[in-house]
């Protein structure tokens, strides 16, 4: 059993009690093509300290039309449109997958990656435990009820969504009978500590008591307090994107942690664990 099927198993929605967290490095296509590239993210991410490791799955002509502007900072990734970045990473499809998982059973890592179409979802079903939606397709009934009829736990994040979308999401995964998580998540690349508004954690723990809470990550990774902070608040899975070089050029790569940054949390987490101490009174 992979330690985010554990995860899941061992944590009860309503619990304020801080656990252990779950760190689901989002290495996304930041291996940009390459084999031994997204080995190396993979080895990396174990070496830190993640659980667990995700990628992308999807074709640049299933998600974006051909003018689709850019939404990313201009300063740091030239490209004009988000069909021709996505186009630049989709390189890697079943076969590629396959060799992933199994390099990453090897490294004592989980493996996950997010699809974004039908096909996708469909082979990555043999490769995964735990399917994770990303909040593009929150409102996407068809493609969600598609992941759910699988009967595995749903990551759902929720970025840019109103409650009520949240709710009129988990209606249509509710017939399944899941267990889903829901991702805190600010769609903005990278978030500034001011708009990251953590607070937000306790009240979808608040508002959603029977579902477990997460969150994703996109500040910049500065100290790793952002990361210590939510799961204080409440957050069990941490997701963050992750790199083995924050100074290559790109989308992506600035924003994301490091392998030391990752141990740098484990670190303050450590600290932080020896001062909660005893959560009873006796």
């Amino acid at each position: 059993m992979n330690a985010i099927i554990t995860h899941f198993n061992n944590h009860q929605p309503g619990d304020y009690k801080v656990h252990k967290p779950y760190i689901l490095a989002e290495a996304g296509v930041n291996h940009e093509g390459s084999m031994d590239l997204a080995k190396r993210l993979i080895n990396e991410a174990a070496d830190g300290g993640a659980q667990g490791i995700k990628f992308q799955t999807y074709k640049a002509e299933t998600i974006a039309s051909k003018d689709s502007p850019a939404y990313w900072d201009m300063t740091k990734e030239t490209t004009e449109s988000q069909y021709q970045l996505f186009k630049k990473y989709d390189k890697f499809w079943k076969k590629e997958f396959e060799e992933l998982k199994i390099y990453c059973d090897s490294a004592g890592i989980d493996f996950l990656s997010t699809p974004f179409d039908y096909e996708s979802a469909t082979f990555l079903n043999d490769l995964m435990g735990v399917f994770k939606i990303s909040s593009s397709d929150i409102t996407n009934r068809p493609f969600i009820e598609h992941i759910a009829g699988f009967g595995k736990p749903i990551i759902l994040s929720t970025g840019a969504s109103h409650i009520w979308e949240i709710q009129e999401a988990l209606t249509w995964i509710e017939p399944f009978n899941l267990s889903v998580m829901l991702l805190h998540c600010i769609l903005n690349y990278p978030t500034d500590d001011q708009n990251a508004n953590l607070g937000m954690i306790i009240d979808l723990k608040r508002r959603f008591p029977d579902n477990l809470i997460g969150y994703s990550d996109h500040t910049l990774p500065k100290d790793m307090k952002t990361m210590e902070l939510a799961v204080l608040l409440g957050a069990g899975l941490v997701e963050k994107h992750f790199t083995y070089d924050k100074d290559l050029p790109g989308n992506d790569h600035y924003h994301a942690m490091d392998k030391n940054d990752l141990k740098k949390f484990w670190k303050n987490w450590q600290r932080t664990k020896e001062l909660l101490g005893m959560f009873t009174k006796s």
